[in-house]
């Protein structure tokens, strides 16, 4: 079993499962997500664990996401494009068991918490953040899109907040986090509520889960910083309620104010595959359930490791730090709805 996921429990009925690579701020590997799922299922019917906690080691935060490099690899074809599908299915079925767990998962959102970090914990029965939290599916940056089942959070964010976080990968913070639903619980001090965790005997515990929602409700606090989209809501639902990208794009080209020209410059800068792409995903996920959205995550994180402009996007931005990558597909005009479709069709 690999050290890079490290797991633990006490006589108390507490169990931990730690992301270990703190120098990769924790990104997921194949091993680390297979590790996962297999602890899960011990854990599931072991009557010694009632409550588990999830976090990272180190001190940047809980997951930046998956390991790219893994994922860039998939260019060269053959075991690499084999390994690079495995990695996906194995990293929405284990999403997927999150959801499903019947038992109470604490997930601590500390820190940087990206793409892979946000679709490991969104089926968390209970979700923190704290003050250091960064929250964000930057997939777009490199050419890709909101997968592990983000869609199907995103959707349920008030107003078009969801279409806004997926297309211009913003970052946000606690109380943006807790706006959007994607946690329950702030708390201004993570490590004594930890120690306060540690110190319950669970086992003979009755109600775990009522326990855990009481005693979080007593930890928690509000964020000193009030979430800035709810600011914003009213500018996002009028800019991103289109069906295209190009209706999207032609209404901020109308508005004359800072979020109007910073918004209209971020979308642009993304690549149209990934943008139109992303936007079909959300309108076709609106109504469908998380299984549902993990199941055509799939089939379109498998089609884009056969587009160009994915390797190119990760070339430029992880590995050179090059902010502009160079896409073969560099206007919206470029992408023919057929285009489109085809990254929604299994092969």
């Amino acid at each position: 079993m690999t050290n890079e996921v490290t797991f633990s429990t006490n006589r108390k009925g507490l169990a931990t499962i730690t992301l270990n690579r703190p120098k990769a701020l924790n990104s997921l590997t194949l091993d680390m997500i297979v590790a996962i799922g297999e602890q899960l299922d011990a854990w599931r019917e072991d009557p010694a664990v009632q409550v588990i906690i999830m976090d990272g080691a180190g001190e940047k935060g809980f997951c930046a996401g998956g390991d790219i490099k893994t994922l860039s690899e998939a260019q060269n074809g053959g075991n690499s494009f084999d390994k690079a599908r495995e990695f996906f299915k194995e990293e929405y079925r284990v999403d997927l068991m999150v959801k499903e767990y019947p038992k109470p998962i604490v997930a601590c959102l500390d820190g940087v918490v990206m793409g892979g970090g946000v679709g490991l914990t969104q089926g968390a029965s209970h979700r923190i953040v704290t003050s250091r939290t960064k929250w964000a599916m930057p997939e777009m940056n490199i050419g890709f899109f909101p997968d592990v089942g983000a869609v199907h959070l995103l959707n349920q964010a008030p107003g078009h907040a969801g279409r806004y976080l997926a297309l211009t990968s913003a970052t946000i913070k606690a109380a943006d986090v807790l706006y959007i639903g994607a946690a329950e619980h702030y708390v201004s001090e993570l490590t004594g509520l930890l120690d306060q965790l540690h110190e319950i005997d669970w086992v003979n515990e009755t109600d775990p889960t009522g326990k855990l929602d009481a005693l979080l409700d007593e930890a928690g606090s509000t964020p000193e910083k009030e979430a800035t989209l709810a600011s914003m809501q009213d500018d996002i639902d009028h800019y991103f309620n289109a069906d295209t990208i190009e209706s999207i794009v032609e209404k901020l080209s109308s508005g004359d104010d800072a979020f109007v020209a910073e918004t209209r410059e971020t979308l642009l800068s993304k690549s149209p595959v990934s943008e139109k792409v992303t936007l079909k995903h959300m309108i076709d996920s609106e109504s469908k359930s998380l299984a549902e959205t993990l199941e055509m995550d799939l089939v379109i994180a498998v089609n884009f490791l056969e587009h160009d402009d994915f390797y190119k996007g990760v070339e430029a931005v992880i590995f050179k730090k090059n902010q502009s990558p160079d896409y073969t597909y560099k206007n919206l005009e470029d992408i023919s709805d057929a285009m489109v479709k085809r990254f929604f069709e299994a092969s």
